[in-house]
């Protein structure tokens, strides 16, 4: 892995702008909408993807919705999903135009004590070129609590990681979702149940 503007770059370059199994970039709705994004430098696409998977995908737990996606493609023409299904839509917008993206992952508590147990958080990378470096983007969707914000000068994602309760913040950038939060997502069918009793415990 080769470390770069404070992260971990666990594949190869142009991995972060490839279609796969669940970033399916060329997916028709997923091109038609990813370019309709596409407008003035790579920072306004990223900011404007952004601002469409934050805005415009419900998450699956606030708005108490019970279909579960996992591609990106899925995400789109449902309108919803968890946040690692939110990633892999975000990375497939961006790399529909051409702006290497990848997924991160923190390890967060359920509540405010380590005994409320923990789950994985994904969220997004982009390298972008007018600043040129990897930039921090979390698109779970913002609630009276969580105010995330696409901003170039200061990381400001869902929540912050506190190291002191064992959270975790892995500054690892990868080029496709985990499996195990997939294999977790194909073998739902219920959202909420999901969410309540399936979420992994451990990045990896």
């Amino acid at each position: 892995m080769e470390k770069r503007d404070g992260f971990l770059i666990h594949d190869e370059f142009e991995e972060y702008l490839g279609s796969s199994q669940y970033i399916d970039l060329e997916e028709p709705w997923v091109i038609r909408v990813g370019k309709s994004l596409a407008a003035g430098d790579e920072t306004e696409i990223a900011r404007r993807a952004y601002h469409f998977v934050r805005d415009q995908i419900k998450h699956a737990w606030d708005v108490q919705d019970r279909r579960v996606t996992a591609k990106a493609s899925q995400v789109l023409r449902q309108g919803v999903g968890i946040c690692w299904a939110k990633a892999n839509l975000l990375a497939a917008l961006l790399r529909v135009n051409d702006i290497p993206a990848g997924i991160c992952y923190q390890l967060l508590t359920l509540g405010d004590t380590p005994e409320s147990g923990y789950c994985v958080h994904a969220l997004n990378a982009a390298y972008l070129l007018p600043v040129n470096r990897w930039v921090r983007m979390d698109a779970r969707g913002n609630k009276p609590g969580v105010q995330a914000e696409f901003d170039l000068e200061k990381e400001r994602l869902a929540f912050p990681v506190r190291e002191e309760l064992g959270e975790v913040d892995e500054k690892v950038i990868y080029a496709q979702p985990l499996a195990s939060t997939m294999k977790i997502l194909e073998a739902s069918t219920d959202a909420l149940y999901m969410y309540l009793h399936d979420l992994p415990d451990t990045i990896g």
